[in-house]
C-alpha cells in the first residue's frame, strides 16, 4: 500500500513539475502602442521563442498597461517584472551613468550608435547593469528630433523662454542652459501636455513622434537628418536572475531571438526617421531642418552644461565619457 501511494505521489510530483515548466510564462513591459517599432523588437522575441517550442511564453504588456513608463526598471531589478524595452536614461536616478545613453550629439549616426552597442563603453554600462541585476537582451538607439506648437526649433535661441521637454537629465540642463522651461515627463504624456498648453516644445524619437500623433499638435517639425543631436539607447533588458533560472533551451531561443530582433531594430531605425517626415508632411506640419551650424552650435552648449556635469556628478564619469568619445 504505502509503495502505491509513494507510487502515485511521485508520479503527481512529475505532473506538477511538468505543469510547471509548460506554463514558465515571462511578462514583458513597454510604453509604446503595438505599431511601434520598440513593440515590433519585443514582438519578434516572443514569437521566435514561441516558434522554438521549449515550454516558454513571452506575454507583453504595451501602452505602459503593467507599470509607468518610467517606474519599470526597479521592478526589473528586483524580480517583479522579467523583461522590459526602457530608454535606459530613464533610470538615471538610480544609475548616473545611465545618462549618457543619451547625451546631446555623443552618437553621429545609426552605425555609430551600433558600434556604440559593441563597444567597452557598453561593456561598462553593462557591468553595472549585472550590479542592479538586469542584463541586455537587444541593443538598440532611435535618433529624434524637435517639434514646436507654435515655431521651428532649429537653434539653441530658438527654445528660449519655452516650456520644453527632454527625455533625460542630459538634455535637460542642455535645453535650460539655452533658456527654456523644462517639463519633465515621458513621451507618453507629451500629446496631452501640447493639447493643454502646458508644452510649447518637444524632442523624443522619431518612432514616438509618429506613434504618439504628436503631428496633430504642432507647428513644426525639425527630424533627424545629416546631423541629429539626438539619439537615445532604449534596449530590450531582461532580469538576469530570471534569464540564468531557465534551462539552457529556453536561454538559447531568447538569444536567438535577440539576435533576429537586434538585426531589425538596427534596419528599422535607419527608416524610422524618413518615415516621420512623411507623416507630419502629409499632415501639414512644417518641416525644418537643422543645419551643421546650428548642430554645432548645441553640442557647445551640451559640452559646457551636460558633458561637464556628468563628469563632476558621476565618479567615473571622465572614464565613461572617454570610452564613449574613444568610438569611431
Amino acid at each position: 500500500m504505502k509503495s502505491i501511494l509513494k507510487g502515485a505521489v511521485a508520479a503527481l510530483a512529475v505532473m506538477s513539475t511538468a505543469t510547471l515548466v509548460q506554463a514558465t510564462e515571462l511578462r514583458l513591459s513597454h510604453q509604446w502602442s503595438n505599431k511601434d517599432v520598440r513593440h515590433q523588437v519585443a514582438q519578434i522575441v516572443a514569437d521566435e521563442v514561441a516558434a522554438a517550442d521549449v515550454d516558454l511564453e513571452i506575454k507583453i504588456f504595451g501602452s505602459k498597461s503593467l507599470f509607468k513608463p518610467r517606474e519599470q526598471y526597479k521592478p526589473l531589478s528586483r524580480g517583479q517584472l522579467d523583461m522590459t524595452v526602457f530608454p535606459l536614461s530613464y533610470a538615471g536616478g538610480q544609475q548616473p551613468a545611465y545618462n549618457l545613453t543619451l547625451m546631446p550629439g555623443l552618437v553621429k549616426n545609426h552605425d555609430h550608435a551600433a558600434r556604440l552597442s559593441d563597444s567597452p563603453f557598453m561593456d561598462a554600462l553593462e557591468a553595472k547593469m549585472a550590479d542592479d541585476d538586469v542584463m541586455v537582451l537587444v541593443h538598440g538607439y532611435l535618433a529624434g528630433g524637435f517639434a514646436g506648437t507654435d515655431k521651428c526649433i532649429t537653434s539653441p535661441d530658438d527654445v528660449k523662454g519655452l516650456q520644453t521637454r527632454a527625455a533625460g537629465k542630459s538634455f535637460e540642463q542642455m535645453l535650460a542652459g539655452a533658456g527654456a522651461s523644462i517639463a519633465s515627463m515621458a513621451s507618453s504624456e507629451i500629446y496631452n501636455a501640447m493639447q493643454t498648453g502646458v508644452l510649447q516644445a518637444a524632442n523624443t524619437s522619431s518612432s514616438s513622434f509618429v506613434s504618439y500623433r504628436i503631428y496633430e499638435q504642432v507647428k513644426c517639425y525639425t527630424p533627424a537628418g545629416d546631423v541629429a543631436l539626438w539619439f537615445m539607447y532604449q534596449p530590450l533588458l531582461m532580469n538576469k536572475s530570471t534569464f540564468e533560472g531557465l534551462t539552457e533551451a529556453q536561454q538559447q531561443a531568447l538569444l536567438a531571438g535577440a539576435e533576429k530582433a537586434e538585426a531589425f531594430y538596427l534596419a528599422e531605425a535607419k527608416k524610422q526617421d524618413a518615415a516621420s517626415v512623411q507623416v507630419f508632411e502629409e499632415a501639414g506640419v512644417e518641416i525644418a531642418q537643422m543645419s551643421p551650424e546650428d548642430f554645432e552650435a548645441w553640442r557647445k552648449l551640451a559640452m559646457e552644461t551636460s558633458y561637464q556635469k556628468f563628469v563632476e556628478e558621476v565618479p567615473d564619469g571622465q572614464d565613461l565619457l572617454d570610452k564613449a568619445l574613444a568610438v569611431e
